[in-house]
């Protein structure tokens, strides 16, 4: 596929994002079954009971270009907040965050889709918020309707899709956009394994580019074959960042699991 608007040439190695000493805090209510009592006395303060959560603890990590950064930890250790932060989506509560380049986002399922509309419209929407053009758009539509193997469901509401329809469209939008900098969470986790293999594929289409990838996943052997290192997240710290069969290895033995296909791929 070949590139939309003229971007800046990038050469492997220089500096894509930069992120400096970053920690996010933020306050959340706590969800828990209250009691009687311990209703009468939250009413009685006049406020809810909230904690803070420290989601990322002066993280330092520098992605160049020409690479393909994976990203690993359990669930909460703080993958997704530290994307959505280089992303601009959340401001950190301390640190500094660069990033030279523009970039395109893959954080959640139908993120920016509205379900009232059909995926033709969200296809629209989704590259408009790409920053595309509609012109653009126009010219690219056909490529992205051809990868996202939609069909007539193109024109269908997009709350009859599936989890999979979600993320064939947005991950054909996503990657049609040719970002300098692609940033994709659990994106390639989603569907059928053909759409799996043909999204892995893409990526490493991308990868050929003098572009920057982030990619978060559980799927262990995904991130073997792809990624140039990894990172390892935990309690929102970064425990290490090396070749990815070191770092996965250590993250597996860590947990205390074995070596498996099935638990490569959902760990």
């Amino acid at each position: 596929m070949s590139s939309l608007s003229a971007s800046n040439i990038h050469k492997t190695n220089e500096i894509a994002v930069s992120v400096r000493d970053v920690s996010l805090t933020y306050s959340t209510t706590i969800d828990r079954r209250p009691t009687f009592k311990t209703r009468v006395k939250a009413l009685a303060r006049g406020k809810k009971q909230t904690r803070v959560v420290q989601a990322l603890s002066h993280v330092n990590l520098v992605v160049e270009y020409g690479h393909v950064l994976g990203v690993i930890g359990a669930n909460g250790a703080g993958k997704s907040s530290l994307m959505r932060c280089i992303a601009g989506i959340l401001p950190p509560s301390q640190g500094r965050i660069e990033v030279y380049g523009s970039v395109s986002t893959l954080l959640a399922l139908g993120v920016g889709f509205n379900p009232s509309m059909s995926g033709r419209d969200n296809v629209y929407l989704g590259g408009l918020a790409a920053g595309m053009s509609r012109e653009e758009i126009n010219g690219h539509f056909d490529e992205i309707a051809s990868f996202s193997e939609l069909g007539d469901a193109i024109d269908a509401p997009m709350r009859t899709y599936s989890s999979g329809m979600f993320a064939r469209l947005a991950f054909s939008v996503a990657a049609t956009v040719r970002p300098d900098i692609l940033i994709i969470d659990e994106a390639l986790s989603t569907g059928d394994a053909k759409f799996k293999e043909k999204s892995l594929n893409r990526v490493k289409e991308l990868r050929s580019d003098d572009r920057a990838l982030i990619l978060v996943s559980h799927a262990m052997q995904t991130l073997r074959e792809t990624c140039n290192d990894v990172v390892w997240l935990d309690k929102g710290k970064v425990i290490s960042r090396g070749e990815p069969n070191q770092v996965i290895d250590a993250y597996q033995e860590f947990l205390q699991v074995g070596k498996s296909a099935a638990i490569d791929e959902d760990v």
